[in-house]
């Protein structure tokens, strides 16, 4: 609660902007290593992407003489979440299509 109080009353400072992105990390990174769909660890990486361009974004704004670099880094991760949401989801139906599962544990046959 003392953490929620914190961010409500700190008006736009740095530290906010650094706290909520390595919030979106964390639990993008648990997500990650908890889910066992293939779908719940696209999530997952998509909050990881998003926790990065927060951080990207708020360094920009905050620190840099030129904001237009952690603007360009945003844009770059953008693109890159994009790609591997679409990389995915294709990988996602051609294992469906063979396992007739999305679950990674009933891919145990993909082991090298």
């Amino acid at each position: 609660m003392k953490v929620l109080n914190l961010l409500l009353h700190a008006n736009g400072s740095l530290a906010v902007y650094l706290m909520i992105g390595a919030l979106l990390f964390a639990i993008g990174f648990f997500g990650f290593l908890r889910h066992r769909t293939l779908v719940g660890m696209l999530v997952s990486g998509e909050l990881i992407l998003a926790g990065a361009s927060l951080n990207f974004m708020a360094f920009s704004h905050f620190r840099a003489a030129d904001p237009v670099t952690g603007q360009a880094f945003t844009l770059f991760i953008m693109g890159i979440a994009a790609a591997e949401a679409a990389i995915v989801l294709s990988i996602m139906i051609a294992v469906y299509r063979n396992y007739h599962s999305i679950e990674t544990r009933d891919l145990k046959e993909l082991e090298g």
